[in-house]
């Protein structure tokens, strides 16, 4: 049989199935079954003839849907909890690759703009940190502790109050993509360019190294975590600004869901980041270089590993899709 007799012959059971996946069409438990059984065979016999053909990645796509369907309320073997980190959140990660993409390059693009308006206007930095932070860090730097501000209260008060903040942070960047994407894109703006001006003003003091190898003890994760939070606002964003084929209100909500798993899953790394700010960076003048570089690298590879790496590899494990159709 020819591909194009394959897919005639097929093509209404897959539509009919893709629209009782979809609720536009009820099929019963046992009909449901039935279809995903045909659909499996369907999946076998062009894996076997065609194997370089679209239909392929389509009813493989297809079937892992209908798998979902039907077991969805079987008894989980492992803890829902463990589930969502495991799976739940890498999918809506997978399905964001875009958005966060877009979330980083407006992150980096306004870090650059933060330290070329610094190098042009030795006021900028002021006009960004204020005057009462500029003037204190000068003093640190001249007692020869440039670092100092992250000792300036008991680690616990420090966890308590940056934790808080930064969950506020994260979830501010997501939530205004209720308003359409350009919020979020402006609060991301806004904060790579207080990153960009503080950095700055350390290199303006000689203090490139120290300053980069301590901010990023836990920036890594505090940075990283709020980029990826604002490509969440951006899925937010543009389930609003562009529904497709769905109705503004669907695609809200499915543009929600995916999202918000995504923020919920950062909670986790931006408590970390709290924590390594408030009890580890404190300490950055005895750790030296080596284990401050080795902290931030091995931050680093935790966000390359869980973001972008553990959920490609689900999706060639056909554990999970790409696919938001």
């Amino acid at each position: 049989m020819k591909e194009v007799q394959f897919i005639r012959k097929n093509e209404k059971h897959w539509k009919s199935l893709e629209k009782a996946l979809t609720g536009s069409l009820v099929l019963s438990p046992d009909e449901l079954a039935d279809s995903y059984v045909r659909l499996t065979d369907d999946l076998s016999y062009a894996r076997t003839f065609f194997p370089d053909s679209k239909v392929v990645h389509y009813l493989n796509n297809l079937a892992l849907k209908a798998h979902q369907r039907i077991y969805k309320n079987k008894k989980e073997k492992r803890s829902r909890i463990v589930e969502f980190w495991k799976t739940e959140v890498p999918e809506a990660i997978l399905q964001s690759h875009k958005e966060i993409k877009y979330s980083a390059i407006i992150f980096l693009l306004a870090i650059s703009i933060g330290v070329f308006s610094s190098m042009l206007d030795s006021e900028y930095v002021r006009l960004i940190l204020g005057d009462y932070y500029v003037n204190m860090t000068l003093e640190n730097i001249d007692k020869g502790d440039p670092m100092a501000v992250y000792k300036s209260s008991s680690q616990g008060n420090m966890f308590w109050g940056i934790s808080s903040n930064n969950v506020r942070v994260s979830f501010l960047v997501y939530v205004v993509g209720l308003l359409g994407s350009i919020p979020t894109g402006l609060i991301l703006f806004y904060n790579g360019v207080m990153v960009g001006a503080f950095q700055y003003f350390f290199i303006k003091q000689g203090l490139f190294w120290i300053s980069f190898t301590t901010i990023f003890i836990h920036g890594a994760l505090e940075l990283s975590e709020i980029v990826i939070t604002g490509g969440a606002g951006l899925v937010l964003g543009n389930s609003l600004l562009f529904p497709r084929t769905y109705s503004r209100r669907v695609s809200l909500v499915r543009g929600a869901k995916r999202s918000l798993k995504i923020v919920i899953g950062s909670v986790p790394i931006i408590v970390l980041a709290a924590i390594i700010e408030s009890y580890l960076t404190r300490h950055y003048l005895e750790m030296g270089g080596f284990l401050r570089v080795l902290v931030i690298v091995l931050s680093f590879v935790y966000i390359y590993w869980y973001y972008y790496y553990y959920p490609k590899r689900l999706e060639k494990d056909g554990t999970i899709t790409a696919s938001i159709d």
